[in-house]
């Protein structure tokens, strides 16, 4: 499938209207990937929220550019009683927004509400007999068994343990926050934002940076900003427009045919986000018929071709992409070829019109839920609305804005009450590196990621993944689970793309792995 493409070979710039707001040095104007429809980054595991939250709170531990967790809030930790017991050190001077100090106590209740909600959270606090604050500094954990990955755990950058303070901290995980005090290098303007059009940021004068280089979510976090915009624009004409007038410094995500219009421009750098590709996926609804069914999941399978999905995201150049893409993020140590001729093997409509009739598909409709204003997830469910019908699925396409995707994916009803079948989203690549962060591998059933698989095989292997003496056995455990995931069509893997960013030239210091909004400054 080409990409569309809507301008000119020969366009130069394009005119846009004049939307600055407050100008200067001292302010930074970034279109985000989408707009931010929740501010909890523990409720949803959507990107655009991870991205607000990583701007106003801070975790204990950070990860660096190795996927290696690095003190960050912690001043450090000491294992004890035979890796039974590990102490946390807060570092000295830390404070929220509002003013207060961030306690020990605050870290525990910040811990257990996030822990509920995220994968890597569970298995740690599975293996943990109590988690106390001994002191105002000290944060305790007294394990059943060693477990050497706590640090990592509490530097997971999919969905993370961000520290809030124990008032907020409280409320139900399933349930949305509504106010955002953190203690990170920002603080969220409450009063300024308008949901579709501005998010606003100010500088935190109290916030008292980690020791330490800054490498992807570690190290000291330096803001140059007093002020930080983000300007929502759904039309992605009028985006490139604004980043060559000058009237926005950052346009996070352009599409591929903006992305070369953009580098023609000398004051405009067109660059990868990141260092690694950012995976994709098909998720069906196990819950209820038809993807219930594994045989009806596996009948997609031969039609997947990831080549023509990333060419809808990335452009039709190969090296923007990765169309041997399996469960785990291309290029990171788990990444496996195990199974993966159930995507590389010679592809066929036929075969999977084929398979889906053996499988006793009776026309019951699929609901398809996607988003229109956001780029990648927008381009890969375009793709999956033409395939789908084509092997023969009844499909109806429920397309909307992404923070109504977000909203509807957590419905576990049927599609006649009001559910949905199947979507497509993307990850950044360290949400995909490992068992631990890959949220849709979980299949744990009314606890896993949306679309709620229930696979034993493969959580017995997650849970062996973690007791893994090295990582040589690891890998062999990922090449495993890799085998497993694609023969149960835990979800389908539709390749990987190196997303692009367009940033005005005089800005520097620009952190890699995602909109990172510490470092940065203008020149």
């Amino acid at each position: 499938m080409k990409r569309r493409t809507f301008l000119a070979a020969g366009a130069v710039t394009l005119a846009a209207p004049r939307i600055g707001r407050a100008q200067g040095s001292r302010v930074l104007r970034m279109v985000p990937q989408a707009n931010l429809t929740s501010i909890d980054p523990i409720w949803t595991t959507a990107i655009v929220t991870r991205n607000h939250a990583y701007v106003i709170y801070d975790t204990l531990f950070g990860l660096d550019s190795g996927l290696q967790p690095r003190p960050q809030m912690a001043a450090g930790h000491r294992v004890e009683e035979n890796g039974r017991r590990v102490t946390i050190t807060l570092r000295e001077g830390l404070r929220f927004h509002d003013g207060t100090p961030v306690l020990a106590r605050d870290c525990v209740a910040s811990i257990r509400r996030w822990a509920a909600r995220n994968g890597f959270g569970q298995v740690l606090m599975a293996a943990t007999d109590e988690l106390s604050d001994d002191n105002d500094t000290t944060i305790v954990f007294r394990l059943k068994e060693p477990f050497p990955l706590l640090p990592n755990a509490l530097a997971s950058v999919s969905q993370p343990a961000f520290i809030m303070p124990e008032r907020i901290a409280r409320t139900d995980p399933f349930k949305q926050i509504t106010d955002a005090t953190g203690s990170g290098p920002f603080r969220w303007k409450a009063d300024e934002f308008n949901s579709g059009s501005l998010m606003v940021y100010e500088r935190h004068a109290g916030y008292v940076p980690a020791p330490g280089a800054p490498s992807l979510t570690a190290g000291g976090k330096i803001a140059h900003f007093d002020r930080i915009e983000w300007q929502i624009i759904g039309d992605g004409a009028t985006a490139a427009a604004a980043l060559q007038n000058g009237e926005i410094d950052w346009y996070e995500q352009p599409p591929p045919e903006l992305q070369q219009l953009l580098a023609r421009n000398r004051d405009i750098v067109v660059e990868g986000l990141d260092r690694l590709t950012n995976p994709a996926i098909l998720r069906m609804n196990h819950l209820h018929p038809p993807f219930d069914d594994v045989a009806v999941r596996r009948a997609v399978l031969p039609a997947i071709l990831q080549s023509d999905f990333m060419a809808a995201v990335a452009g039709d150049d190969p090296a923007n992409y990765n169309d041997r893409c399996g469960i785990f993020t291309p290029g990171t140590p788990m990444a496996t070829e195990m199974g993966l001729e159930a995507l590389t093997g010679p592809r066929s409509l036929d075969k999977a019109k084929s398979l889906l009739k053996a499988a006793g598909y009776n026309g019951a409709k699929v609901r398809l839920i996607g988003p229109t204003d956001i780029l990648a997830p927008s381009a890969i469910t375009q793709v999956a609305a033409d395939l789908l019908p084509r092997i023969g699925f009844n499909v109806e396409a429920a397309l909307s804005d992404w923070g109504t995707v977000i909203q509807r994916r957590v419905s576990r009803e049927p599609v006649d009450k009001g559910g949905w079948s199947v979507l497509l989203t993307t990850f950044s690549s360290f949400d995909n590196a490992d068992p631990a962060a890959l949220q849709p591998l979980r299949a744990n059933g009314a606890n896993a990621w949306f679309g709620w698989p229930t696979i034993p095989k493969l959580e017995a292997l997650r849970t062996a993944w973690f007791a893994a003496p090295d990582e040589a056995a690891r890998k062999a455990i990922c090449a495993d689970m890799q085998r497993v995931a694609l023969d149960e069509v835990v979800y389908v893997p539709v390749g990987s793309y190196r997303s692009m960013t367009s940033y005005r030239r005089n800005l520097t210091g620009r952190v890699v792995g995602f909109p990172i909004l510490w470092n940065i400054r203008k020149a």
